[in-house]
């Protein structure tokens, strides 16, 4: 009788990072809420930082990586069927940048990858690929390539596209180090909930199990991660002692200036990072509607104001895109925040297939809805009363571009000179926040008055 072929041998860590992979490119899933769900996963907690890095890794890295898998296959990335593309990636991807690993094991690991899917017959192919980058470690990326957009894009890996705008738009050198800042490992930023805990005591808490923190330079009340450990960090998290929130991010909500009995609309608020700070600045004080447009992430925005104590949040389901249900002027707004969708180029560090996903053409489109929000926003809010415009893009044309459209298309506001740290306001009284200069999302904010 004929034994049945034993199953080869995976790690656990490297078939997480392998479904998740999988699961990005065919069904257009996010990293963000699959890495997260690790947490709650039957990985041991080494293996569940691995299944991260080389997800994340492999998504940051991806044009780079692909370069080699031409070089050394001479195929084309896109001809090679999923699984195999993906075991390549992550076999070079450990080869290239995961030291610590032995070469052997990266190369084992992605064969047996390869046998356990549907391409089981390609293993031998991807063998020989990553044998071939072992053999030439010291091959850079982009090399032999003229073009210098061409070869930054490749080097840094980034979309072309991406490379050419920023290079118009900052420099050479400026874009340059912003495409190599989204490469790197963002920090680790909390605000302490002070609807559940004192600053005092949750960073005592902290710090008596070993975590040390900095204060922010650039957000009041904000913290960033210097070591220890993750898992204290996200249990303190998951008790609503913190809120993790980067340092950008969090500045957006402050920059409201928001006062205990007013009244506040965030018009764009799921998942409810900034309308459960609102309630924490105003000590649960101010009447606070939020609203979205999918109910599913109103829910979300639901439970997390639920987990953290943010009882003044009334979350509101609506389009805000069309007429807004609060036109009578008993219905007047103090504050307003419009955090609008962007394109997110300021968050690659955290969400690196954005970068694969955006078309050229993504943030003059998305300007003329954010367009739309900011007139939409200007009928429900009362004299004196500040707006805050704020997105997570570093493209001209959702920032500055859509402030400058609205102020001179006759909207009744003025532009306010926002009370941040000086190193962030613009020449034209704008916030600004960058990965290469200031170590944060990438961020732009305008803090307007209604006239």
């Amino acid at each position: 009788m004929k034994s049945k072929a034993a199953k080869p041998a995976i790690s656990p860590s490297r078939r997480a990072a392998f479904e998740i992979l999988r699961r990005i490119e065919a069904d257009g899933a996010y990293s963000s809420p699959l890495v997260a769900a690790l947490s709650e996963s039957n990985l041991s907690r080494e293996d569940r930082a691995l299944a991260q890095e080389i997800t994340l890794g492999v998504l940051r890295w991806q044009k780079s990586l692909d370069y080699f898998v031409e070089r050394y296959s001479r195929r084309k990335a896109a001809s090679l069927d999923l699984p195999v593309l993906i075991s390549l990636r992550m076999g070079l991807y450990q080869i290239r940048h995961l030291t610590r690993i032995p070469a052997s094991a990266a190369v084992n690991e992605s064969v047996n990858l390869v046998k356990g899917s549907r391409a089981r017959s390609a293993h031998g192919f991807v063998n020989a690929v990553l044998r071939n980058a072992v053999r030439h470690i010291d091959d850079s990326a982009g090399e032999g390539i003229a073009n210098e957009i061409d070869r930054v894009a490749v080097e840094l890996s980034h979309p072309r596209w991406l490379v050419e705008r920023w290079t118009a738009q900052f420099g050479a050198v400026e874009a340059r180090a912003l495409a190599a800042a989204n490469n790197q490992h963002p920090r680790t930023a909390f605000r302490v909930n002070t609807l559940k805990a004192s600053e005092a005591d949750a960073i005592e808490l902290l710090e008596s199990r070993g975590v040390k923190l900095l204060r922010s330079d650039y957000a009041p009340g904000a913290f960033v991660v210097e070591s220890g450990s993750a898992s204290e960090v996200q249990q303190a998290a998951a008790q609503g002692l913190i809120y993790l929130q980067d340092e950008a991010s969090q500045l957006v909500s402050q920059l409201l200036d928001a006062k205990r009995g007013e009244r506040i609309l965030d018009l764009c608020a799921a998942p409810g990072s900034k309308s459960s700070h609102l309630a924490a600045l105003t000590e649960n004080g101010a009447l606070i509607v939020a609203c979205d447009i999918y109910p599913h992430r109103l829910s979300q925005l639901a439970a997390t104001c639920n987990r953290v104590g943010a009882h003044s949040v009334s979350p509101v389901v609506l389009d805000a895109t069309g007429e807004l249900p609060f036109l009578a002027d008993s219905s007047r707004f103090d504050r307003v925040l419009i955090d609008v969708p962007c394109s997110g180029t300021g968050t690659l560090r955290r969400n690196p297939e954005i970068k694969w996903r955006l078309a050229p053409d993504a943030p003059a489109r998305l300007a003329e809805v954010q367009l739309n929000l900011l007139a939409r926003a200007m009928d429900v809010i009362g004299k004196g009363g500040r707006l805050v415009y704020s997105t997570c893009s570093v493209e001209a044309e959702e920032n500055e571009g859509v402030i400058t459209r609205f102020i001179d298309s006759g909207a009744l506001f003025r532009i306010v000179k926002p009370d941040a740290h000086a190193s962030l306001i613009t020449s034209e009284g704008f916030v600004r926040t960058f990965p290469h200069r200031h170590n944060t999302d990438g961020f732009f904010a305008a803090v307007l008055e209604r006239l």
